[in-house]
């Protein structure tokens, strides 16, 4: 029987690489895909992650390769992302596995969801394979067991983390790609990312857990790990191997 995935993404600033190589890796194994955002539309990727000239001044090299490009255009132009339901939607009980996925918008209306919490914690509970990518690993963190200590759904695990290295430092602002009135976006500008992933997860795993934090990764060394039930994975280098091993796992 073909497994169900629900996968979550930003509205404010998805990373359009981080979506597209798990979704794509998973729907060409016939996984049935649900996909859900906070506000139910399509999530939009940032100009950024769409620029096939765009060099990360922190890697120092061009994330976007014009294939990648070229295919999230042809997803956005058939409407594949078209029809998402809303994270505080979705039954967590209809689904095999819960992935979600990166960009700096989900620092913004994904880590700190209370929605994105409650099916964190209600897929940790049925043992259900939990993926996350980039800064939405910032997810797990604040997603807690529902025992007395209370502690992250990560505590004494092994997770990939974004590296201080590449956080940004400078101003940064959030414009998407085909933005339109009802789906526009923020104008919200933050100094560098919203906060410093690295650090909560370090917090999060305790001292029996370890946190994998390599700022030499490239798309030729991408950092991805299993812990059950927890996959993760650095940022956009690591999508295709992200998306390759959730579906190891899941098969």
């Amino acid at each position: 029987m073909s497994k169900k995935v629900l996968i979550l993404a930003s509205n404010v600033g998805l990373w359009a690489e981080e979506l597209q190589a798990p979704w794509d890796a998973l729907k060409k194994t016939g996984f049935e895909l649900t996909l859900a955002t906070p506000f139910g539309v399509t999530p939009l990727p940032l100009v950024l992650s769409m620029d096939k000239g765009f060099v990360d001044p922190m890697q120092n090299y061009n994330v976007n390769p014009p294939e990648v490009v070229d295919r999230c255009n042809e997803i956005l132009d058939t409407g594949e992302w078209d029809s998402p339901i809303k994270i505080e939607d979705a039954v967590m009980s209809d689904y095999d596995s819960l992935v979600i996925v990166g960009g700096p918008g989900s620092a913004l209306d994904i880590v700190g969801n209370p929605h994105v919490h409650k099916l964190c914690v209600t897929a940790y509970e049925q043992g259900k394979i939990l993926g996350a990518l980039c800064y939405a690993v910032g997810a797990f963190v604040w997603a807690r067991e529902s025992d007395t200590l209370h502690r992250s759904i990560i505590y004494g695990k092994k997770i990939v983390a974004h590296p201080r290295e590449w956080d940004f430092t400078g101003l940064m602002d959030y414009p998407l790609v085909r933005a339109k009135e009802g789906n526009a976006g923020t104008n919200i500008v933050t100094q560098g990312f919203a906060f410093p992933l690295l650090v909560i997860v370090e917090d999060a795993v305790g001292p029996n857990g370890r946190v994998y934090s390599d700022p030499g990764a490239n798309r030729n060394k991408p950092q991805v790990n299993y812990d059950h039930p927890f996959v993760t994975a650095l940022s956009v280098e690591s999508s295709i191997a992200f998306g390759q091993k959730l579906v190891e796992v899941l098969s």
